[in-house]
């Protein structure tokens, strides 16, 4: 296609060539006044300079046309995997494509449109607004988006200048049942009550057989799970109790129904981290030493710890004559400490004690009682405990992990990890910890020396330490429910003031406390995942004192596994790294242990509208004139409209052709040459000479 048009490419600036129009039509008005006869000829040779200074010339274009675009955005997020909208997609997708190609002069430009990063949704808004601005607006001839409609972004929609098609897959019949946590404290208070607050929804068109109650499961990290249930739209509080401290995790399950389009709402898991709102420890100190005020400086510095200290400044044998009652600095609660309110403690430490009539047998069966039905103790033993007075010789016994031999080891000895030791997890990994008993310590690291320690035998625990001779250190037990740690020695305290090097005194007895109270991560056997922030990739941890470790089973979402084996990274904890397919609920199992993993977000979003609508983009729809047309009716022909017509109907949808040209060839020819302009202004200059000349002589 040619056009021919015609432009100006003055020499002068328009303003001097304005003026130079004005001062002409001066001179002509003057001319005409004074009479002279070649005035309109004086006036055509001004105008023709004046126009060779405006530089005409004759353009001549030469164009190509362009063919039009249509943009075909391919909705492959997570919800269009539900039912069989995939299939109605790529029938979609196929059949848009073969009709688009057969159009004269029309091309395609197809967008795949995945999950949006960090739980971002179905981000078509985004998408479309990229696609068009990578195009010439001018040869969009329209946008057709193939979806469920559930766009999480469409305030980002850009104004387009063609019609928006969409084309809905899913049923009208669809309906569908969720889970949804509305609040969940991130952590709680071991022992005191918290509340998590959720609903179930119902959506779609939801059959009377689904009625108007759920049966909802909860498991608390892994455990058999509990079913309750309840009712349907009504926002639901769960009051819960955490029993220990560390990560507790909170399965929620849906029974699923017949006819919903997804199981994968149905769950929920919620992460509350278990503290500890006061450590309540009793410490019971026997015959006063130099690690007394060790002990009492250690416990005292934790803010966290409410601290009961019963000390014995004055043994029974001793006889002064003074009255008891007047060397009492205060009437100690025996009582209410050993019998009332034993089981309020946490912890309870005997520190050199040794059993000389103040505290009454039945005390100590109290205390029995206490560790069976799940608290804790720690015996840091003094000579005492090697003697008659031995807590080894009350009712306390039957709990305790070793007996005294009646022997005192008073040389230096560096306490050292046992092969078991290496392995538990109360000393695992200590720093500096030296090589055990027999064995080269290539590194050349060592504890400090410790002075004296009391000789056990038979240990019905788990020897973790070795002292002098190899002797049992540290034994640590299980009795009925609860937990006993035996120190054979009361010169921890040598740690703490540096002799001989120090050596990690109070990390020591943090995880031996820890342990006593069943923290999750000094649990002996474990299983759990370390998650790595912003990916799907987590490190599953076993944990465990046999030498080796089976496979763990990993069960996805969709209820198919995968086996993991496990590798021994440091010992007692094997471990193997994998990266899950998707975002989810995951199952961790090896052998009785089980763990609840949730990777990604606990309630994807695309996940937490399924049902297919055409709601979130209407606006956009019924800003370009386009239409909303439902896959399951059948795919649409696609036919050329003019701008401004309806652009959808039964079985159709309608692009606009753009008529879009390129110019291929531009030539630009001046209207005549500065020679021709300059002869035909003299020529008429002469002609308006002679003709006013032939009029003076005739005058």
């Amino acid at each position: 296609m040619t056009g021919v048009s015609l432009t100006f490419a003055p020499l002068l600036g328009w303003p001097l060539i304005v003026a130079g129009g004005a001062l002409a039509v001066v001179l002509v008005a003057l001319a005409l006044w004074r009479g002279l006869p070649g005035w309109a000829l004086r006036g055509a040779a001004l105008a023709v300079l004046l126009a060779a200074l405006s530089g005409p010339a004759l353009q001549r274009e030469q164009t190509a046309p362009l063919s039009d675009i249509v943009l075909l955005l391919d909705d492959r997020s997570a919800s269009q995997t539900l039912s069989d909208r995939a299939g109605q997609t790529d029938a979609a997708i196929a059949a848009l494509g073969r009709q688009i190609a057969a159009l004269p002069n029309t091309e395609l430009r197809r967008i795949t449109v995945p999950d949006g990063a960090d739980n971002g949704g179905t981000r078509i808004g985004a998408a479309l607004a990229e696609a068009l601005a990578a195009e010439p607006r001018a040869r969009v001839a329209g946008a057709l988006v193939v979806s469920d409609g559930q766009v999480h972004d469409a305030d980002l929609t850009p104004d387009l200048p063609a019609p928006l098609q969409l084309l809905l897959t899913g049923h009208a019949a669809d309906w569908d049942r969720r889970l949804l946590i509305e609040t969940a404290p991130a952590f709680g208070i071991i022992g005191e009550e918290t509340a998590i607050r959720l609903r179930i929804e119902d959506m779609g068109a939801v059959p009377s057989s689904a009625g108007r109650t759920a049966d909802l499961s909860i498991a608390i990290d892994g455990g058999a799970p509990r079913t309750y249930q309840v009712t349907v739209g009504k926002e639901l509080e769960l009051p819960l109790t955490l029993e220990h401290g560390g990560q507790n995790v909170v399965q929620f399950s849906l029974a699923p129904l017949t006819g919903e389009l997804t199981a994968r709402n149905n769950d929920a898991v919620v992460q509350i981290n278990g503290v500890r709102d006061r450590l309540r420890v009793l410490l019971v100190s026997g015959q006063p030493h130099a690690g007394e005020r060790t002990w009492r400086n250690l416990l005292k510095s934790d803010a966290g710890v409410d601290l009961v200290h019963f000390t014995i400044l004055r043994p029974p044998e001793k006889q002064d004559g003074t009255p008891v009652s007047e060397l009492s600095l205060i009437a100690f609660p025996t009582q209410e400490l050993f019998i009332d309110k034993i089981d309020e403690f946490d912890l309870i430490i005997f520190d050199r004690y040794g059993e000389r009539g103040i505290l009454p047998a039945s005390y100590f069966s109290n205390i029995r009682r206490y560790v069976e039905d799940g608290g804790a103790v720690l015996v840091a033993a003094g000579p005492e405990y090697a003697t008659v007075e031995s807590l080894w010789q009350t009712d306390l016994a039957p709990v305790l992990p070793a007996r005294p031999t009646g022997r005192v080891l008073s040389e230096p000895f560096v306490p050292r990890p046992t092969e078991l030791g290496l392995r538990h997890p109360v000393t695992a990994g200590l720093p500096g910890a030296p090589a055990p008993e027999g064995q080269d310590d290539a590194a050349g690291q060592h504890w400090g020396r410790w002075l004296r320690q009391i000789e056990l035998a038979s240990p019905s625990g788990e020897v973790v330490m070795n002292g002098a001779r190899g002797a049992p250190l540290l034994v640590l037990s299980r009795a009925g429910k609860g937990r006993v740690a035996l120190l054979a020695s009361d010169q921890a305290w040598l740690w703490d003031r540096g002799y001989d090097g120090g050596g990690p005194q109070l990390e020591l007895l943090r995880r031996i406390a820890h342990w006593e109270m069943k923290e999750p991560e000094l649990e002996e056997e474990a299983l759990y995942a370390e998650l790595e922030p912003g990916s799907l990739a987590l490190t599953v941890v076993r944990r465990t004192m046999a030498e080796t470790a089976a496979p763990a089973i990993v069960t996805r979402p969709d209820g198919t596994t995968a086996e993991l084996p496990l590798t021994e990274t440091a010992p007692g904890r094997f471990t193997a790294r994998w990266v899950a397919p998707e975002s989810g609920l995951y199952r961790l199992t090896e052998g009785d242990l089980e763990r609840v993993v949730a990777l990604g977000p606990a309630s994807p979003r695309e996940y937490e509208q399924t049902i297919a609508s055409a709601e979130p983009l209407a606006p956009a729809i019924a800003a370009s004139t386009g239409g909303v047309t439902r896959l399951e009716e059948g795919i649409p022909t696609i036919r050329p409209v003019r701008a401004g017509r309806p652009s959808a109907g039964r079985g159709w949808v309608g692009i606009t052709p753009r008529a879009a040209t390129a110019t291929v060839d531009l030539r630009v020819t001046p209207l005549l040459p500065a020679w021709a302009w300059a002869l035909i202004a003299a020529l008429l200059s002469v002609a308006a000479w002679m003709v006013e000349g032939r009029g003076r002589k005739t005058a």
